[in-house]
């Protein structure tokens, strides 16, 4: 069975840059390779960006890790995959209801077509977000080889 690091780097939906100017370039930029592959179209980031604005920065995690995605089936979402987009620079979300700042390096956009295969992803992204060491190695992170190595070394 493939791991979703795997995939993700096998489909070449990984992207690393040193910095964006704000959150929601940086969900653009997450879901970017996702519409490049034929996954989504072109505007799925949008929906993301509504969520987010609707409910405040719930999709982000501790270990500066933020898990983005819209409704399962929304529209625009072809087949479900993941990617990843590494950004060496934190990305501010602002503070959640509590007055916690949110800030992530690492953002996973999940696009689903199906209710199974969403939580198939989620769990197996939960089992990522759970190992602390891995995490790191990926926050470190400049390539593909480097995700690869990451979960050699730290597998879930």
């Amino acid at each position: 069975m493939s791991s979703v690091l795997r995939e993700i780097v096998d489909r070449g939906l990984c992207r690393f840059t040193d910095r964006v100017p704000s959150w929601q370039e940086a969900v653009r930029q997450s879901a970017a390779p996702l519409a490049e592959a034929g996954y989504t179209d072109g505007e799925y980031y949008r929906q993301i960006v509504s969520c987010i604005r609707q409910y405040g920065p719930y999709m982000v995690f501790d270990h500066q890790v933020a898990l983005l995605h819209a409704q399962v089936n929304a529209p625009g979402v072809r087949k479900t995959a993941v990617s990843l987009l590494c950004i060496r620079e934190g990305v501010d979300f602002g503070a959640d209801e509590d007055g916690t700042r949110k800030t992530a390096r690492l953002f996973f956009t999940l696009a689903s077509c199906d209710p199974d295969e969403h939580m198939d992803k989620i769990q197996a992204l939960a089992e990522v977000f759970l190992n602390e060491p891995l995490l790191d190695a990926l926050t470190a992170a400049r390539s593909p080889e480097d995700i690869l190595a990451a979960e050699e070394r730290y597998p879930c």
